[in-house]
């Protein structure tokens, strides 16, 4: 079955960034996100430890260890990029200033609760940063993650069995497989990256989804 890299997902996520956005890029799979971003475009990255203007990684042997992102990656600084105190950057998140976030998940649930901190194993570390401030104060957020765990389950469920982040918080999912809208009215797949049809990508799903691909064709 043909499934995108972690690159190529983020290609693609990168092309539904639209000019002006302000945008923070979760830990993780997420950062990739910075390499894929059209240079022509005027695109604010916002880290929560502080930075917004943020540019591709650097390239190797030019990394400043000064200049990381929130997941401790190096990053570099464009110009106009700021610096400032980790309080009034999460004023920023909590305060409706950004425009998208892109985030990993454990799982997302049909009704587009997001899991993405904690899988409630005994031995697992909980990491939830500042996945919560992000989840409620970004006004789009987005998901990118594997379709499936590496025991074969969909990561789309219809209720999230591991502790939940935020309810009915995301907007879009972009899987290795997919691209599905989280709508009133139930999953809308947007497009199927795989060699897969919609009723294959359903069954591996295993929950309802609805066919938004014949209307994309269309247009």
């Amino acid at each position: 079955m043909k499934r995108l890299t972690r690159d190529e997902m983020a290609k693609r996520v990168a092309q539904d960034i639209p000019e002006g956005a302000y945008v923070n890029l979760g830990i993780g799979v997420p950062t990739l996100v910075a390499n894929h971003l059209d240079a022509n475009k005027e695109i604010f990255l916002h880290s929560e430890n502080g930075l917004l203007g943020m540019g591709p990684a650097p390239a190797k042997g030019e990394e400043d260890d000064e200049l990381i992102n929130a997941g401790k990656q190096h990053v570099t600084l464009l110009t106009g990029g700021a610096y400032f105190h980790h309080s009034d950057s999460f004023a920023m998140m909590r305060g409706g200033h950004l425009d998208y976030c892109v985030l990993g998940a454990f799982q997302v649930s049909s009704k587009g609760d997001l899991a993405n901190w904690h899988t409630g194993a005994p031995d697992a570390i909980p990491a939830v940063g500042g996945a919560m401030d992000l989840a409620i104060g970004a006004k789009q957020v987005f998901v990118m993650m594997e379709h499936l765990t590496k025991q074969g389950e969909s990561k789309i469920v219809a209720d999230c069995s591991y502790p939940v982040t935020g309810v009915g918080c995301v907007d879009r999912i972009y899987t290795d497989l997919a691209m599905i809208d989280v709508t009133k009215d139930g999953l809308v797949v947007r497009e199927i990256f795989s060699d897969i049809d919609f009723a294959e990508l359903e069954k591996l799903t295993g929950v309802a989804l609805i066919d938004g691909t014949q209307q994309a064709r269309a247009a």
